[in-house]
Parts: structure tokens; sequence; C-alpha cells
């Protein structure tokens, strides 16, 4: 017997879901785009710090009079910690690459996280892993590959920050899928912003330069809010639909990159570079539709029995 279609409410709440996902990928582009222009001549600690300190002050700002105080609790506090290190990290080397490299191209590698997340299941957590996750592993990190091109002539010592931030990433992402068993997702949130700040105010005193135009102060304040958004709208997408649904809409984040790339900095990845972002893009949507199989696997195997 075929399962019976969802029902209307559902697929409502699914529809909002992936527009709520598109609308956050179109905000981390904007953070992106807008963080390559700004390094160029903003001190990096002194935006990086600037990004945090905006996310959290509007977080809180929006948080305190919804939720009280009671948001503040946690079970996990040294988790959070890490969590907030974690995120500062691939922040830091964000903002780095992005220095460096185009940002459709950057964007590409870093959607390499979501199989990075499957390597580190299998090596460190030891989860089983399916040969077919393996497959789109490999395929992944050949796309990546295909971007740098090591040895190449474009080929420079920055296109491996990427790598790293995808590291940091990944066990961001590990850590949280832990934390959010016994977690509210908004005071992992609120955390996160002010841990970040914490850290980054420790840097700004000796990075602090005022004496620039006014546009660069508006452009880390569009940075601020545009990360803010875009995490806002995240955590209001995974309550409207499930993981599985929404990960293959994540990879349209490369396509607002490319765009933003074209219009602000009038970059157009080479042939080479496409087709490893839309190798990467695939397999990462590869790896999502294959939740989505096996999830739908268990009650048929708990049926069976």
């Amino acid at each position: 017997m075929t399962a019976a279609p969802p029902r209307p409410h559902d697929a409502r709440r699914e529809l909002a879901g992936i527009a709520l996902v598109l609308g956050a990928g179109a905000c981390f582009s904007t953070l992106d785009t807008t963080t390559k222009a700004v390094s160029a001549a903003v001190p990096l600690l002194m935006a990086l710090w600037f990004r945090y300190a905006f996310q959290a002050v509007a977080t809180t700002a929006i948080v305190l009079p919804w939720r009280g105080v009671a948001v503040l609790r946690t079970r996990h506090l040294a988790f959070q910690l890490l969590r907030g290190l974690l995120l500062l990290t691939t922040s830091l080397l964000a903002f780095l690459s992005l220095r460096y490299m185009p940002v459709g191209e950057f964007t590409a590698i870093v959607m390499m996280a979501p199989l990075a997340v499957t390597l580190l299941a299998a090596t460190v957590l030891k989860e089983h892993v399916s040969p077919m996750r393996w497959t789109l592993v490999a395929g992944g990190f050949a796309g990546t590959m295909v971007i740098i091109r090591p040895g190449g002539e474009t080929f420079t010592w920055a296109m491996l920050l990427p790598l790293g931030l995808v590291a940091s990433n990944a066990w961001f992402q590990v850590l949280t899928s832990r934390m959010a068993r016994t977690e509210d997702p908004v005071t992992m949130h609120l955390y996160t912003g002010w841990v970040g700040t914490a850290l980054a105010s420790l840097a700004v005193p000796f990075v602090w330069t005022p004496d620039f135009s006014p546009w660069w102060w508006a452009a880390m304040g569009l940075m601020g809010a545009a990360a803010t958004v875009g995490h806002f709208l995240l955590i209001l997408a995974y309550r409207n639909a499930p993981a599985a649904t929404l990960t293959p809409y994540l990879y349209a984040q490369i396509a607002f990159a490319m765009i933003g790339g074209w219009l602000v900095f009038e970059h157009v990845p080479d042939g080479w570079s496409l087709m490893g972002m839309v190798l990467i893009a695939m397999c990462g949507a590869g790896g999502a539709w294959l939740t989505v199989q096996e999830a739908r696997a268990v009650p048929r195997a708990a049926e069976v029995n």
C-alpha cells in the first residue's frame, strides 16, 4: 500500500520551511559578499567583532522581551562555550578565505560541511556509513579539488583555508546536533553570539581603527544584520520542516553567492570551477535524498518485524 500524501497543513509548513531556507541562503551570501568587500578596508578582527556584537545585541533585544531570562538556562554551559568557539573559528577562517577567494568558489567549498559530518560520524563517532554515502563524500571532495586545483596556475596557499573552515564547521554541526536533543535552539543561538563577541573583544583594542568612511560602518552593519536574520530564518525553517527536506535547498546558496560575486566584483567562475560547484551541490543534495530514503526504510522494517 502506498503512503498517504501529506496533509495540506504539513505541505504548507514544508513549503514555508523551504522558503525560509532560501531566504537564509540569500542572507548568508549577502554576508559573505559584504565581508569580502569590507576586508579590503577594515581590519579583519575588527570586522569580525562588529559582526558578532551586532548579532549578540540584536538577538538579545528580540529574545529577552519575548522569552524572559529563562531563555538563558542551559544544561551544558561548557558545550555552549565550545560551540561558540567553534563558530568563531569558522567565521575567522571565512573572513580570511574571502579576502583571497571569489565568493562563489568559497561558498561551494564551504557547502562540503554536511559531507564532512558524514566522515566524522564514521571515523570519530563510529557510526555506520553506507557505501553510497562514502561515494557522495568522495564526489564532494573531488569537486573541491576541481575548484582548488592544487598545482594549477590559479592555486595559492589561501585556497586551503576553506578546508580548515569545513573541518571546524563539521565539528560545530556535530556538537549542535547532539545539543539540540536537550537545548533550546534560541538559547544556543543567544550563547553563540555572546561567546563570539566576548572572545573577539579580546583582540579589538589592538586592531581598532575608526578612521575610515562611514560607508564601511554601514557595510559592517549589513554584515551583522545579514548574519542575524539568516540564523533566525534557519531556526524558523527547521521548526517547519525536517532537516532532510531542507538540506538540498541549502545549496541554492552557491547560486546566490555567484550572483553576489558577479554583481559586486564582476567575477564569473571558469568552467572547471563551475563543474566543481555542480559536483559538490549534487553530492550534498544526494546525501539529503539518501537520508530521506533511510528514514522511510525504518518504519517499513518495523512493520515487517
